[in-house]
């Protein structure tokens, strides 16, 4: 048996997959995807959204995916990884993604953009829908890609961009659109995510609990557990959903009914002991990405 289902679970509540089922929405996140939606409705063209590792921001896209789902008019695409070492790979990439047929025999870079301006052109104009391009690592894209992005938010009619670009990034993104004027210029939206705050950790915590299938009438993590929980993530969501799983499992092999703080301190002496105090929470958060 699971060890969730021994404590009365009927999912796993601390997984690390962007589930959306599992996103809390943080005061933080909920802003950010407000924002986002009154862009893409009104079809701005480019928002951004900026954080450090571990913050979310995957997990904030895929929660956008189930919203732009649920209404009508919207096409919504996905790139996880745009690291392509060439713009005509790029070019290839972005065909694939929106579906779009590609003749046979060899096109050239030339063909590529031209079948991409016409497809963007059918999409927002003849059938009036709004084409939603999320991109998440966006810090990994290089300037040739950046700037095939720049060409395609050129395309637009008198009221409105035709492709709406939504780029999901660490702040490293931030120095390579500060040397692309031209495309820093054209940022409607940029919003940061920052880690959450004690009462919130506890409030994810809570609410992951609850997602799962908890119908006890207490806390899981008592509130001694919750405050080490956050001194040592920073609220940082992934570090909290991994230090919260490793809880429960102890939990389970201690036969104990909660978590308390000597729990959470036993854990965290465990990571010390491994090294992990000596680098920042940001660099523990990369090592465990």
């Amino acid at each position: 048996m699971s060890y969730y289902r021994v404590l009365g679970l009927e999912r796993e509540p601390f997984s690390t997959s962007p589930d959306p089922a599992f996103f809390y929405e943080s005061s933080n996140h909920k802003a950010a995807l407000a924002n986002l939606m009154i862009e893409l409705r009104l079809r701005r063209g480019l928002s951004v959204v900026l954080g450090d590792v571990g913050t979310g921001k995957t997990t904030l896209g895929r929660k956008l995916i189930q919203m732009l789902r649920d209404r009508e008019g919207f096409l919504f695409h996905l790139i996880l990884d745009p690291s392509y070492p060439s713009e005509e790979l790029f070019l290839k990439a972005l065909t694939r993604t929106l579906g779009i047929e590609v003749p046979s025999g060899n096109a050239s870079m030339y063909d590529y953009k031209e079948l991409l301006e016409r497809h963007l052109f059918e999409i927002g104009t003849r059938r009036n829908q709004t084409l939603v391009l999320i991109i998440d690592e966006a810090q990994k894209l290089n300037p040739m890609s950046l700037e095939i992005l720049r060409i395609l938010l050129n395309y637009e009619t008198n009221e409105h961009k035709l492709l709406q670009l939504v780029l999901l990034a660490q702040i490293e993104l931030m120095p390579n659109l500060v040397n692309m004027q031209n495309l820093l210029d054209r940022i409607s939206m940029k919003y940061i995510l920052e880690p959450l705050g004690e009462e919130e950790t506890r409030e994810l915590i809570d609410y992951r609990i609850k997602q799962a299938g908890f119908k006890g009438h207490y806390h899981l993590f008592l509130d001694g557990a919750v405050k080490e929980i956050y001194r040592f993530t920073g609220g940082y969501p992934r570090k909290v959903a991994m230090l919260c799983h490793k809880a429960l499992k102890s939990l389970v092999m201690k036969n104990r009914e909660v978590v308390d703080r000597g729990i959470i301190e036993e854990l965290v002496n465990q990571e010390v002991r491994a090294g992990w105090h000596s680098i920042s929470p940001l660099q523990k958060s990369s090592f465990l990405s």
